[in-house]
């Protein structure tokens, strides 16, 4: 016979534990997780299921750049030439055309691809509708393959994108061709032009082979096929196709886009402010580095090959460093595009292959996959190379991010802190991720490729993986919180489920944090947007520990739970008791719904006047179900699937009573 009810409270803390044996689990830990998916250990205190994400744009990142019509002569056929684009679109890829109505389908064997000048002849399956103009914009609305977007970095109030060989200024409303380079006023520098060369003059830089431009009142865009030279402003542009009618002297020479070649690799950016306006440097193992500044595109192509496919580049001590291999190039202090010696710039080998940097206070930290270094002083006078650690070293870029006064960065054995690696060396004491050992190995070892982001209003790390062909649900990623300060080690750990990112960026600014991430399906997203994963449901799971409740060896009958929550808006999701390990052959109680739906709620400052939310209205904090059921473990399991709004589980008490001794 059991005897009097007691009183059992749990207070949800620690996050996902997966290093412990379920018992040693639930007796030192039994405010932890055996479960965590999708809710993050909150700094306010328990667990909240974490916000969902939405488009950052409604429009899909362009694939091919900003195609154009290649002639205005092409009548309503079926055949269809473009230029200014820079990779090889399919057939069954859907478009369409600036002036022309109608979405258009690429018909098998239809694309006939011209590398060397950017230009694409493909045949539709319906003729044209009527006739587009030269250089008319062609736009791609769907595309047979999915592409990569390989490069997402927050920049003031916008977003840059990287999407096979082209770049993107992407804002909530409009999508903006970013390498379009700027060589100043360009004008047609006489009146008779005819055939291959085109002499210009206005240029303040010189145009390069694969660069695409247009000329006012002239058929036909054109490629420049050979690097030019620049005298007085002046050039002799060598070009493609030759000129359809001779320019008016004067006559305005637009370009539309410099030649980048495809990707393969991932695009790296670094915001610097050198002169009072905000620029971002650009490298992705390939090209050579570019400057944006918001509206000007510039390639460094007086820099020094040592940064030509450069893979990282950071601004520190007021110069801009890039990364290639084992050596570190920098510019001139205060420049982004002086590589002279005399003035400042400089090289210095690390002594192995780079593979992160990230300045950390007034030191530039360099990873290699072995090693770790840093870089102290203030110009190419003073800079010294000094180790960290010999020992060990950072296996992903992607993965280092600062956070609480520290560094998070991906190790072989684990995700780390700077600071403790600093401190300790190469010991696995360093290594933060010791909780979720088991789940972090099986994390590393099914996906291809990584990214993180730092949501700092949460003190909140999170790693994501990827791979190509994985499903939306079945993406994973890995959530830390940390509760401590510089140095510490207490991170509690969650499971992501649901956000499928290839790259992420985040940053704040002016009073706002922005987190995007992209995949291979075309679009932007903002995470910590909405509640719901871009409209689709966010499912969750929560399950205690199987705690012993004070001793393992006495049955107990469990008679009702009380749950202490702070939703934000009426919610709903399933509460339900598991015995003793949930065991196959055992029998476990039925679960109850936990229904915080008392009408919608008005928040001040939130709500519209005229709504059917009222202020009157509470949410409910505190609910209390009745139990059945009886063991020597027990666990509570919440679980939902819906679009409601977040809400945070901050503790239980179970009611029981104990019986006889096992």
């Amino acid at each position: 016979m059991a005897t009097k009810r007691q009183s059992y409270p749990i207070e949800f803390k620690g996050g996902l534990i997966t290093n412990m044996s379920p018992l040693q689990q639930g007796i030192n830990a039994p405010g932890s997780a055996r479960v965590l998916r999708n809710f993050e250990p909150s700094i306010k205190g328990g667990y909240r299921r974490i916000e969902g994400y939405d488009k950052y744009n409604d429009s899909i990142i362009p694939p091919y750049g900003q195609p154009v019509v290649h002639g205005g002569s092409q009548g309503t056929t079926t055949g269809l030439v473009l230029g200014s684009i820079h990779k090889t679109p399919e057939a069954g890829d859907t478009l369409t055309i600036a002036g022309v109505s109608g979405v258009y389908t690429i018909a098998s064997g239809g694309v006939s691809f011209d590398t060397t000048n950017n230009r694409v002849t493909l045949t539709l399956t319906t003729a044209k509708a009527s006739q587009p103009a030269n250089a008319a914009v062609v736009t791609f609305t769907s595309t047979i393959t999915s592409h990569l977007i390989t490069g997402v970095g927050v920049f003031l109030d916008n977003v840059v994108v990287s999407r096979n060989a082209d770049l993107f200024k992407v804002a909530s409303s409009s999508i903006t061709h970013a390498n379009v380079p700027n060589y100043g006023d360009v004008l047609v520098n006489g009146g008779s032009e005819s055939g291959t060369t085109l002499a210009v003059d206005g240029l303040t830089a010189p145009p390069q082979i694969g660069d695409v431009f247009k000329i006012a009142g002239v058929d036909l865009v054109y490629t420049v096929t050979a690097d030019a030279t620049v005298s007085s402003g002046g050039s002799d542009l060598a070009i493609n196709p030759a000129l359809a009618a001779s320019p008016a002297n004067n006559a305005v020479v637009t370009f539309l886009s410099t030649a980048r070649d495809g990707l393969v690799n991932k695009t790296r950016m670094a915001r610097f402010n050198f002169s009072g306006s905000e620029k971002m440097s650009i490298v992705d193992g390939i090209n050579i580095p570019a400057i944006y500044d918001g509206n000007t595109f510039t390639r460094l192509d007086a820099g020094p090959t040592d940064i030509i496919g450069a893979d990282f580049t950071v601004s520190f001590k007021n110069h801009l460093f890039f990364g290639n291999n084992d050596i570190l190039a920098f510019t001139a202090p205060y420049t982004d595009n002086d590589f002279t010696a005399g003035a400042g710039s400089g090289t210095i080998s690390v002594g192995g292959a780079i593979t992160g940097l990230v300045v950390f206070r007034e030191q530039l930290i360099i990873f290699t996959e072995s090693s770790i270094v840093q870089l102290v002083g203030n110009t190419i006078g003073d800079f010294q190379l000094k180790p960290i650690t010999l020992d060990i070293g950072c296996v992903d870029e992607d993965t280092i991010q600062e956070i609480g006064g520290d560094v998070m960065f991906l190790g072989p054995d684990g995700l780390r802190l700077l600071s403790a690696t600093d401190r300790i060396g190469d010991f696995g004491l360093g290594v933060v991720s010791k909780t979720i050992q088991s789940e972090f190995q099986r994390f590393l070892t099914t996906n291809t490729s990584f990214s993180s982001v730092v949501i700092r209003e949460k003190s909140q790390y999170r790693l994501f993986g990827f791979n190509i062909g994985t499903t939306r649900e079945n993406a994973k990623g890995i959530l830390g919180t940390q509760f401590s300060g510089q140095g510490g080690a207490e991170m509690a750990w969650a499971e992501l489920r649901g956000i499928r990112a290839y790259v992420a960026s985040g940053r704040f600014f002016q009073n706002a944090e922005t987190v995007v991430f992209a995949n291979d399906d075309g679009y932007l997203y903002q995470m910590e947007d909405g509640n719901s994963f871009d409209g689709a449901n966010i499912p969750t799971t929560f399950a205690t520990p199987f705690t012993p409740i004070n001793d393992a060896g006495i049955r107990k009958t469990f008679y009702k739970a009380v749950l202490y929550t702070d939703p934000q808006g009426s919610v709903s999701f399933d509460m339900s008791l598991k015995l003793d390990f949930d065991q196959k052959d055992g029998i476990q109680p039925n679960g109850a719904v936990v229904d915080n739906n008392t009408g919608e709620v008005a928040f001040y400052g939130v709500a519209t006047y005229g709504s059917t939310a009222v202020y009157s209205n509470k949410l409910l904090t505190l609910f209390s179900t009745q139990l059945i059921g009886s063991g020597f473990t027990a666990s509570i399991q919440f679980e939902s699937d819906s679009t409601d709004p977040p809400f945070s589980l901050d503790a239980v008490t179970l009611a029981y009573g104990t019986n006889t001794r096992r």
